[in-house]
C-alpha cells in the first residue's frame, strides 16, 4: 500500500501536517471551519495563544452535541407521530371489518 504524501493544513495561522484516511477536500473544509470559529475568538492581527485553538475545540464540540439532541429529539417526535398514524389506521380498518361483519359481508383483506 502507497503511502500519501502529508497534507498542509493552516489552522490558527500555523501550518500542520497530517496524515489522513478521509478526502482531502473533507479535511480541508474541515479545517476551515476550525479556523474560522478561531478567528471568531482571536481579533485580526493578534497571535493564536492555545487556549483559543482548545475554546475553539470545545465550541464546536457544543455545537455538535446540540445538533444531536435536536436530531433525537425529532427521531423521537417522528416515533411517535408514526405510531399514532399507525393506532389511527388499526382502528379504521377495525370499524371497516366490524361494520362489514354487522351487514354480513366479508370483511376487507378477508381470504374467507
Amino acid at each position: 500500500m502507497e503511502r500519501k504524501a502529508p497534507l498542509s493544513l493552516k489552522v490558527g495561522g500555523q501550518t500542520y501536517k497530517v496524515h489522513a484516511s478521509v478526502p482531502e477536500e473533507t479535511l480541508r473544509r474541515l479545517a476551515d471551519q476550525v479556523d474560522q470559529r478561531i478567528r471568531e475568538l482571536v481579533p485580526p492581527g493578534k497571535p493564536v495563544p492555545p487556549t483559543a485553538i482548545l475554546l475553539a475545540a470545545v465550541a464546536l464540540a457544543n455545537d455538535l452535541e446540540e445538533e444531536r439532541a435536536k436530531r433525537s429529539a425529532l427521531e423521537a417526535k417522528s416515533r411517535d407521530l408514526m405510531r399514532r398514524l399507525l393506532a389511527r389506521i388499526d382502528e379504521a380498518l377495525e370499524e371497516t371489518a366490524e361494520g362489514a361483519a354487522v351487514e354480513g359481508e366479508p370483511a376487507p383483506f378477508d381470504d374467507g
